[in-house]
């Protein structure tokens, strides 16, 4: 499946997701990630997330497609982040 994925943590919990989120999809702009992703391996990212979010402040959307079919994607500007996952 596709996810996107967008977050809004406290500043010293920024890099902590990031890395974390990066190990399993594409970082495309400043708090957004998009990738393909299974489901074994989502579960295992809400689980990492999880673990280095605080909850009580902050947030993760994960919005799940399941297929690009019927998607399209334009950027307008400058494109942040690229197309390389770090694993």
């Amino acid at each position: 499946m596709f996810i996107i994925l967008v977050y809004d943590v406290k500043q010293k919990r920024v890099a902590k997701v990031l890395k974390t989120a990066r190990r399993y999809l594409t970082w495309v702009q400043n708090s957004v990630l998009e990738g393909e992703i299974t489901q074994a391996n989502l579960k295992k990212l809400k689980k990492e997330l999880s673990a280095v979010m605080n909850i009580k402040e902050d947030s993760a959307i994960i919005y799940q497609l399941r297929t690009t079919k019927y998607s399209s994607r334009e950027i307008i500007g400058i494109e942040k982040g690229g197309t390389d996952v770090i694993i």
